[in-house]
């Protein structure tokens, strides 16, 4: 098979794997977010739900407190709200504060292997530890913060997209994808410093092409361009 065909190949395989595992472990819980706890049970893929994915941008409700109501419980009406506004100079009104535009739910990214026969596993796990990846209960590496909360990931490109833990030196896979979830972070554009960094590095010791989320080259370009809408 042409090595560029069987590249196509593998990483739309890849982001098969990655949309299963994102839906399954990001949106499992949303008490537990960023914590990734799979079922290790067969295949993720065959557990996927839809009714997992949540809409968390209408997650916080107010709660109003009981209680008698009396006169002043009440907001005025507009047009006394309209008078009393005329009345008050510019310089006190409250200036409009405009909605933040929302960040991306999934930034994924993928790394494939310039050799014919992919990348080694017992490397691959050798270079992971040394950057400070963990592997993790769903048998993926993770990047984990202070409090255990996983900040991104990095899975196989052959399915299920997990990394075995015996027998390393004869897994060799593809490729391997990086995803992300910046919705989740508290500091999103930090810590997609870090991702990208991780990346290059893994890029450099792996010799490895770097592919972005359409499955083209990596550009500084691209890398700005998501930098830009996380600073937001």
């Amino acid at each position: 098979m042409d090595k560029e065909l069987l590249r196509i190949t593998i990483i739309a395989i890849g982001a098969t794997v990655i949309i299963g595992m994102l839906l399954w472990s990001f949106f499992k819980n949303k008490n537990s977010r960023r914590n990734i706890d799979f079922i290790d049970k067969g295949n993720p893929l065959d557990n996927i739900d839809k009714s997992l994915i949540l809409n968390t941008e209408n997650d916080d409700f107010d709660i109003v407190p009981l209680g008698t109501a009396a006169d002043h419980d009440f907001q005025p009406d507009p047009i006394t709200i309209a008078i009393e506004q005329e009345s008050i100079p510019e310089s006190k009104l409250e200036p409009q504060v405009k909605p933040q535009e929302s960040l991306p739910s999934i930034i994924q990214f993928s790394l494939v292997s310039n050799s014919d026969q992919g990348f080694n596993g017992q490397e691959l796990t050798e270079k992971f530890k040394q950057v400070g990846l963990e592997y993790g209960k769903m048998k993926i590496f993770e990047r984990v913060d202070d409090q255990r909360r996983v900040d991104y990931a990095v899975a196989s490109m052959i399915e299920p997209g997990t990394f075995p833990d015996t027998e390393l030196e004869l897994f060799n896979p593809p490729g391997i994808v990086f995803f992300i979830q910046p919705s989740e972070l508290e500091q999103p554009l930090a810590i997609f410093d870090d991702f990208i960094q991780t990346i290059n590095w893994l890029a450099n010791q792996l010799d490895g092409e770097m592919l972005d989320h359409n499955r083209t080259p990596l550009t500084n370009e691209t890398i700005q361009a998501f930098r830009a809408k996380l600073s937001g």
